[in-house]
C-alpha cells in the first residue's frame, strides 16, 4: 500500500462550528434577539384635561387648608354654639364643658381638614400618573363629598365656610368632568395596558 493514497477529509460537524469573534472593544454589542416579544410602549403624553384636573386638585388641597384655618377665625362662634348647647341640655352639660366642646370641635375640624388636603394631593399624584383606580376613587370621594355638602345646608354655618364649601364642590364637580373626557379615558386606558 502506498503512502500517497489520499483519504477525503471528514465532513464538517455543524455542532462544532466556531462562534463569531466578540465585537471589538468600544463597539456596540449586537442587538439581543426579541423572541417575538412586542417592543416596549413609549410613555403616553399627559392630555390637557388631566393636567387641568391635577392642577385643580392641588387648588382643592389649598381650599381645604384655608377652610381648616377658618376654624381658628370662628373660634368665638364655636364657643357661642357650645354655650347654647349647654343651656339647651337642661343640666346634662355643665358650663365647664364649653371649653371641652370647643376644643373637640376644633380638633375634629383640623383633623378632617388635614385628611381632606391629603386626599386631594394623593388623587392629584395618582390621577396624574394615569392610574385608573385613582379615577374610580376620585369619583367615590366626590359622591361622598356631595352627600356631605347637601347635608351641610341643614346646619348653621359661617358665611365664609359656606362660600368655601360651594367653591370646593364646584371645583370637585369640574374635576370629575375632566377625568371622564375622551382624551382622559384614552390616557387611563394607555396607562392600564400591560407594559413589556
Amino acid at each position: 500500500m502506498s503512502d500517497s493514497t489520499a483519504f477525503p477529509p471528514p465532513p464538517e460537524d455543524p455542532s462544532r462550528q466556531v462562534p463569531p469573534p466578540p465585537p471589538a472593544y468600544g463597539s456596540a454589542p449586537p442587538p439581543a434577539p426579541s423572541y417575538g416579544m412586542p417592543a416596549p410602549m413609549a410613555p403616553v403624553a399627559v392630555p390637557a384635561s388631566i393636567k387641568q384636573a391635577v392642577m385643580l386638585m392641588k387648588v382643592g388641597a389649598g381650599i381645604s387648608v384655608v377652610n381648616l384655618l377658618s376654624i381658628f377665625i370662628f373660634r368665638s362662634e364655636m364657643r357661642t354654639a357650645a354655650e347654647d348647647a349647654v343651656a339647651k341640655s337642661g343640666g346634662a352639660l355643665k358650663a365647664s364643658d364649653v371649653d371641652a366642646l370647643v376644643n373637640l370641635a376644633m380638633a375634629t375640624g383640623v383633623i378632617f381638614g388635614l385628611i381632606g388636603a391629603g386626599l386631594w394631593l394623593w388623587m392629584a399624584v395618582a390621577n396624574g400618573k394615569g392610574k385608573n383606580w385613582a379615577r374610580i376613587v376620585a369619583t367615590i370621594l366626590f359622591a361622598i363629598h356631595t352627600l356631605s355638602f347637601v347635608a351641610s345646608f341643614s346646619q348653621p354655618t359661617a358665611l365664609l365656610s359656606r362660600v368655601l364649601g360651594i367653591v370646593m364642590w364646584l371645583v370637585a364637580a369640574y374635576i370629575i368632568v375632566l377625568l371622564y373626557k375622551k382624551e382622559s379615558s384614552q390616557f387611563y386606558a394607555a396607562n392600564s395596558a400591560p407594559k413589556y
